[in-house]
């Protein structure tokens, strides 16, 4: 029922929005003959808030055209390298071949946002690599007749997707997949897969929940599953392909992120809103981008999102060594001796507690010493793990440095 209302009250705003979208277009005009006066920029401000407060954000562009390597400036397409029907591999193409560069699997989340989230990791790595990233499917738009979507397919599209690259690359997996991946790496290395990635990075992700437990940590461990079944899942609605799915919906994931950080949130629109009135179009427009992206969301499988919260959040199956491919094959994850391990943690990270990714050192005994990497960024947020300054400035570089010991 929450789901088909959030529709309908979209289509009643529907108007609101192209009577705001008209009067900020018919406003920006009028200053091309005469710079608009205060009263009106705060008028078009207004019109723009309107506007984006009642837009239907669907799924992004990736937006990323070109790339430099070694001061020459290369054309980046997005290439579809395998299609399922839950996810692509895509790969980011230069107009050039370029031989001996690194291949990097990015493992995207699947946990409300779409894989442009991670726009910024992908443009940091594509001077140095051959990126590759999953790119997962909004349920609502999957319709009944391609079948179900759990934790072990994920696992399984991780592994077809290795498989697909080939040996010698690099994993690096942003938050939420790193159980799935890890799981993914050790059974490839338990049969000898020559897909078997030479590192594995594993950043703000939830591998041992029990560490530092955070405000979602505690909502999963303080609730049954049955009572995320019946709060957090919905059926998809009528006008969608999807429609009668039971979907965990992106915006109940974006409504809980947001009220996590309600403030900021707040005060970040606040100022956009001072941006458009005092004509700061470079902030404003930082604001947009980051918010554009912010606001587009998918839904996830009932299936998907409940094994999650059960074997990972409530659980916790890969800690206690009790993680289970397909109900009936134990994750040994032993069996990984070949692979550098590297974790990545925010200092403030208030989705993925500090310990709960560098947890991985201690599943994995395995791994030399010497192939290890344990990283915490100071004053950086579970966001800010993959995107902006610090992530440019301090973590993709040490990632980079890592994996080129690990390859040498």
């Amino acid at each position: 029922m929450l789901y088909s209302l959030l529709d309908i009250s979209r289509s009643v705003l529907a108007p609101a929005n192209i009577i705001a979208k008209q009067l900020e277009t018919i406003l920006a005009t009028s200053q091309s003959t005469a710079p608009a006066s205060k009263p009106v920029r705060q008028v078009m401000a207004a019109a723009s808030m309107i506007e984006r407060a009642t837009r239907q954000y669907g799924k992004p562009d990736w937006r990323i055209h070109e790339t430099v390597v070694a001061g020459r400036s290369y054309q980046v397409e997005p290439v579809t390298m395998r299609r399922s029907d839950w996810c692509q591999l895509i790969n980011f193409r230069l107009s050039e071949d370029l031989p001996d560069r690194p291949k990097l699997l990015i493992t995207a989340p699947l946990s409300g946002h779409f894989a442009t989230l991670l726009r910024d990791t992908v443009e940091a790595f594509l001077p140095s690599h051959d990126v590759y990233i999953t790119d997962w499917a909004d349920a609502k738009m999957q319709p009944g007749s391609v079948g179900q979507f759990g934790l072990d397919d994920y696992i399984d599209e991780v592994t077809q997707s290795l498989q697909h690259i080939g040996a010698g690359g690099h994993v690096l997996a942003v938050c939420q997949p790193g159980p799935a991946v890890l799981a993914a790496i050790a059974m490839l290395a338990e049969d000898n897969d020559p897909a078997l990635p030479t590192s594995m990075t594993f950043m703000g992700s939830p591998i041992d929940t029990r560490q530092s437990p955070t405000l979602p940590n505690l909502l999963a461990q303080n609730n049954s599953l049955d009572w995320f079944r019946k709060n957090m899942v919905y059926a998809v609605p009528a006008q969608w392909p999807g429609a009668g799915r039971r979907v965990f919906p992106g915006f109940i994931q974006i409504s809980s992120f947001m009220q996590m950080n309600w403030t900021r949130h707040v005060d970040a629109h606040l100022n956009f809103f001072a941006q458009l009135v005092d004509q700061d179009e470079a902030n404003a427009e930082a604001h947009r981008s980051f918010y554009d992206e912010y606001f587009s969301v998918l839904d996830m499988t009932e299936e998907f999102y409940l094994q999650t919260v059960e074997r990972v959040f409530q659980e916790h199956h890969l800690p206690l060594g009790r993680f289970r491919y397909r109900g009936t094959r134990l994750i040994d994850l032993e069996a990984i001796e070949t692979v550098g391990l590297m974790t990545v943690e925010g200092e403030h990270d208030d989705i993925s507690g500090r310990g709960q990714t560098s947890a991985a050192h201690q599943l994995c005994p395995g791994i030399p010493d010497d192939m290890r990497c344990e990283y915490v960024q100071s004053n950086v947020g579970h966001f800010g793990l993959f995107h902006g300054a610090r992530f440019n400035d301090h973590i993709a570089p040490k990632i980079k440095a890592f994996q080129t010991k690990i390859a040498s």
